[in-house]
């Protein structure tokens, strides 16, 4: 296998867009109750654009359409926490 820069970008993005399951695990555990943080937004957002990215170079449509509906779900997210006072869903 040849060492291809797409390859670092893929992985990189799917470690990103993995790791936010881990974070929401943490914070749930240590609340003793199902959170989701903002964090978990924004590790979801950059991974998905990156992944959009490693799709988009690929050419693939299915892949490619997945991670663009699931970024504007991200953003839409990020954007009610906006209107929350600082201390209302801290994590």
């Amino acid at each position: 296998m040849t060492w291809d820069p797409w390859l670092v970008v893929g992985f990189g993005a799917q470690a990103l867009f993995s790791g936010r399951m881990l974070v929401q695990w943490i914070v749930t555990e240590r609340k003793r109750r199902s959170t989701v943080p903002k964090v978990f937004w924004y590790l979801s957002l950059g991974g998905s654009l990156l992944l959009l990215a490693y799709a988009i170079h690929r050419r693939d449509p299915v892949f490619i359409l997945g991670q663009a509906f699931g970024s504007v779900v991200y953003v839409r997210n990020l954007m009610l926490w906006k209107d929350d006072p600082p201390n209302a869903q801290s994590a």
